[in-house]
């Protein structure tokens, strides 16, 4: 669960995902001048576009989360370098595989009774 306060911010570009949760530490503090220990959750993604990893520290210490879509690809700002922030919201959206820029419903009610 993320807690409320928190901020979403995604690497845009792609990351190696070779690295662990201490390099994309460094990533943060060194590329996007931000304090990775401050709470907020930082989303990388490796180049293929399938898989992404999360890290945030809840204070105590720092969590590394890993998901790999077996079909499709993550989505992504084509930008090649930066920052981007996201809600919660988009986050889930993200890591079910929508697009979280354009979420589109499957079903909409047609009246109220």
């Amino acid at each position: 669960m993320i807690p409320s306060g928190a901020r979403v911010w995604i690497a845009m570009g792609h990351t190696d995902m070779r690295r662990g949760m201490q390099s994309l530490a460094a990533q943060v503090q060194q590329h996007f001048f931000k304090d990775p220990f401050a709470g907020d959750l930082w989303v990388f993604r490796g180049r293929s576009g399938s898989l992404v990893k999360i890290i945030w520290h809840d204070g105590i210490g720092m969590s590394l989360y890993a998901k790999r879509l077996e079909k499709g690809r993550f989505v992504w700002p084509s930008a090649k370098d930066g920052m981007v922030s996201l809600t919660t919201a988009q986050l889930a959206c993200l890591l079910e595989g929508i697009d979280w820029r354009n979420p589109q419903y499957s079903w909409r009610p047609q009246s109220a009774g």
